[in-house]
């Protein structure tokens, strides 16, 4: 019924709709960043994250030696060690790790003097508290 349709709205024709001229739409924040007095500016200064003589070094490391490119420790250093791993966090650290251990386990345990593949366990599964047969057990199922 047309006592229905509200009244600031055209009647429906049967062609296409009309086209809204289009505007250009902003690239940039609507505001400036606040920086009144006592405000730090937002630029992380490099002194914090690039070392003294090069580029930007991560905690990271690759076989077949597994030594930290930062600080040239047994991976993981204890500088990785030492971040928090709470419950959810190492639901998401145990399949990396899980991959990066077979691995480790791949290069490391052929070597003379190396880790046995129980010792690699516990230490690239930092993380979990396993008994020595768990390990075991673990290093059995990565070989």
């Amino acid at each position: 019924m047309p006592e229905d349709r509200p009244h600031n709205h055209p009647k429906p024709t049967g062609g296409p709709p009309p086209v809204r001229p289009s505007l250009p739409r902003p690239t940039g924040p609507r505001h400036p960043p606040y920086r009144g007095p006592g405000r730090a500016p937002n630029v992380v200064t490099e002194s914090r994250w690039r070392s003294r003589c090069g580029p930007p070094v991560a905690h990271t490391a690759d076989g077949p030696l597994w030594t930290c490119d930062a600080c040239g420790r047994d991976w993981p250093c204890p500088a990785l060690r030492a971040t928090p791993t709470d419950f959810a966090r190492r639901a998401t650290l145990i399949p990396e790790f899980s991959r990066i251990t077979r691995r480790a386990i791949r290069d490391l345990r052929g070597r003379p003097g190396g880790p046995d593949p129980v010792a690699i366990v516990r230490r690239f599964l930092w993380f979990l508290p396993l008994t020595d047969e768990e390990a075991r057990a673990v290093a059995l199922r990565l070989r």
